[in-house]
């Protein structure tokens, strides 16, 4: 079985087809689907989503939607987190330096949240952008006793050593397809077989080749083909791996 460890199935984007979208991904053996949240605004309807068996929530802050954030949202985070116990993890936050303008703000509302995280013993799920170095160095001070998931890592091998270094494994995705990404695929074959799990964040982050559609949980099983083929293992083995690396991480049963 497949894990889609991040993945935005609460996102109208799917209120077409969500029921069918979901027999897609379990006809390509995707068998679970952990679902973050974004917004305050969007928690609701990832609960919802979340009622199924088959789909884990997690809890926090884009960095993408600063404008929508208000103050109030972190005491509301940690309401959320109250009245559902069964999260996951705390997230999506992190870092999008391609938004200079909201940079500072960016790093406060990330620190506020890894600070909630560690209270709660909860991994972190963190985006981030042009910021790895950054990013790591803060994680390193902060000292997250449960690690986490960077998620959509395009990096280096030793920015991915650094991360894994600290408690935290990577997500690995669309990225992997395209076969400019030199630098991602170097760091895929370095990983150890415990140090990554498999991704879409459908809707977006498509696959070489679908370009310009709408990416979905089912192509989860063309990552870990692409993986296999990086990393000169078997299909069989790279989902063994990464589903029991999503299991251990999110304490999934």
């Amino acid at each position: 079985m497949l894990i889609d460890a991040h993945c935005h199935l609460d996102f109208e984007a799917f209120d077409d087809d969500r029921e069918a979208m979901f027999e897609r991904a379990r006809d390509a053996g995707v068998g679970h689907f952990v679902v973050p949240g974004t917004t305050r605004k969007r928690w609701p309807a990832v609960a919802e989503v979340a009622r199924r068996k088959d789909v884990s929530l997690s809890l926090g802050l884009h960095p993408y939607f600063m404008h929508e954030h208000q103050q109030g949202d972190l005491e509301a985070l940690e309401r959320m987190l109250d009245a559902h116990p069964e999260a996951v993890a705390l997230g999506e936050c992190g870092i999008d330096a391609r938004f200079e303008e909201t940079l500072e703000a960016q790093w406060k509302l990330l620190d506020a949240q890894l600070r909630i995280a560690k209270a709660r013993g909860l991994p972190a799920v963190i985006h981030c952008v042009h910021a790895n170095d950054k990013l790591a160095k803060r994680l390193r001070q902060l000292d997250l006793p449960v690690g986490g998931l960077v998620h959509a890592f395009a990096g280096s091998p030793e920015q991915a050593s650094r991360f894994l270094n600290l408690g935290f494994v990577v997500g690995l995705g669309g990225a992997t397809t395209f076969e400019r990404a030199k630098r991602l695929q170097r760091a895929v074959r370095a990983l150890p077989d415990d140090g990554y799990v498999l991704e879409t964040d459908s809707p977006d982050m498509p696959l070489a080749g679908f370009q310009g559609r709408r990416n979905e949980p089912a192509r989860v099983r063309l990552v870990c083909e692409r993986i296999a083929e990086l990393r000169g293992q078997s299909v069989a083995r790279v989902a063994e791996h990464s589903t029991a690396t999503a299991r251990r991480l999110f304490g999934l049963s």
